[in-house]
């Protein structure tokens, strides 16, 4: 397993870690081509708890990247610091980012994953110390995913790290004690995604696929000489 790309994700990322905040972790690799030979196709991710860490094989990323799914796709957009590992494939993907988005799955995802927290904060048993604070976290989640997926489809940039990280704690507060206040946010996020936005209607899969294909020639075995 070769990792290409990673970096520190999540809260930190975004602005909205605090004292007890888990350190998440993201990243990418590259399994043996020869590994896709066989009658089983290698591991697509691997998970780690303590330290908290995903990777996904390059294929799958890309594929998550292509359908606008918000954790896959922040990898590419952190802020330079956050990187741990930076190789140089992993730098030209960073470079195609723009090429994954496109308007629908944009839409569909951001706007799908923030009904998930609604309908998760909505749920939550805010009598209780332990489910008010899941519900606001699920309530700062939500007002995230809207923020990124509106900028996204506006200026065609994912902002990973948030500008005013105050302003989402606070709306995440409000939210957790009442919940029916979020649908107005979201309500407004739709009508902004009823507008014309700056992203092609579908993604161009063929840098993916070019980057994908000098992966999979660079984790070739080395040529062995004759004797």
């Amino acid at each position: 397993m070769h990792v290409l790309l990673s970096g520190i994700v999540g809260s930190t990322a975004y602005g909205l870690a605090h004292a007890g905040s888990d350190l998440d972790r993201l990243g990418l690799f590259a399994a043996p081509t020869t590994a896709f030979h066989g009658l089983h196709r290698p591991p697509e991710s691997h998970v780690t708890t303590g330290p908290d860490r995903t990777l996904h094989e390059a294929a799958k990323w890309c594929r998550l990247a292509l359908s606008g799914n918000p954790t896959a796709s922040e990898l590419v957009w952190l802020p330079e610091e956050l990187y741990e590992v930076r190789t140089p494939l992993g730098e030209e993907l960073i470079g195609l980012r723009e090429s994954f988005l496109s308007g629908p799955a944009v839409r569909r995802a951001y706007l799908g994953y923030a009904d998930q927290q609604f309908r998760k904060l909505t749920a939550r048993d805010r009598t209780d110390p332990a489910g008010r604070a899941k519900a606001a976290k699920h309530a700062r989640h939500l007002v995230r995913l809207v923020r990124q997926g509106v900028t996204l489809h506006e200026t065609g940039r994912l902002e990973t790290r948030l500008p005013d990280p105050e302003r989402v704690r606070a709306l995440g507060e409000r939210y957790a004690d009442h919940p029916q206040d979020a649908q107005a946010l979201l309500a407004d996020a739709a009508t902004r995604f009823d507008r014309p936005g700056v992203l092609p209607t579908t993604p161009d899969e063929r840098p993916a696929e070019s980057w994908l294909q000098r992966v999979r020639t660079a984790h070739l075995p080395p040529t062995r000489t004759p004797a």
